[in-house]
């Protein structure tokens, strides 16, 4: 079984030492990086093989957002979870509309970065049909593209994510908790609004400017994709 490798871009030398040595007990291959450059410079040369980056906020040389939109230029599909001691909802939402696909507040318990890190492996290698249509919307998995009335939607990793649990049960209506279990993985203990936040972008995306709109609010229940 081939490991996971995880690209930690941290400048503080405690908090990297203490990451590697949890990780790789976990089986994790872990690259570092110390500053800003030095990460994408890290990435650059590994973007093919890391499966997440661990990307601090405030970083020498260049800022956690400046990566982090470097990044995503570089390579759209890999997960990046923003680690930050800013517990501002502002900043929060932020770093997501930045393209994150998690965030996890300073100081966080490893056992809670683990899960989550979890999740997202288990996102990645999940077996699955390889393309999925609701009406004009194109969902393609092995091209990690989607598509509606053929214009093609820029979504982050978690964007994704979600939009592909919401597509594999179309017609079923799915509770927050629904999502949050199955998309941020039952071990989240986040903001209870994640969800909405993240059903938010995903209609800003694929519903404003398209018709039929697809996703739907079932009230005091949850959301459903259909085409009607």
């Amino acid at each position: 079984m081939v490991k996971p490798i995880i690209l930690i871009i941290e400048d503080e030398t405690a908090i990297v030492a203490y990451l590697q040595t949890e990780l790789k007990f976990e089986d994790y291959i872990v690259l570092t990086a110390s500053d800003g450059e030095m990460g994408l410079s890290v990435f650059e040369q590994n973007s093919n093989r890391i499966n997440v980056v661990l990307l601090d906020w405030m970083l020498p040389k260049r800022d956690g957002l400046e990566v982090l939109r470097r990044i995503r230029k570089l390579n759209s599909q890999v997960s990046i979870i923003l680690m930050t001691a800013k517990s501002d909802i502002g900043d929060k939402v932020a770093a997501l509309d930045s393209g994150s696909d998690d965030y996890i507040t300073k100081p966080f318990e490893i056992e809670e970065l683990l899960a989550r890190l979890r999740v997202t492996i288990r996102h990645q290698n999940k077996p699955r049909p390889k393309l999925y249509q609701v009406s004009n919307l194109v969902l393609d998995l092995d091209a990690h593209r989607v598509t509606r009335d053929g214009q093609v939607i820029d979504l982050t990793q978690r964007e994704f994510q979600l939009l592909t649990y919401l597509i594999e049960n179309a017609g079923k209506t799915l509770t927050r908790d629904d999502l949050l279990d199955n998309v941020w993985g039952v071990d989240f203990n986040g903001q209870y609004n994640t969800a909405d936040v993240y059903i938010r972008y995903l209609r800003q995306k694929i519903d404003d400017h398209f018709y039929p709109k697809l996703i739907h609010t079932v009230r005091s229940v949850g959301y459903v994709l259909r085409a009607k």
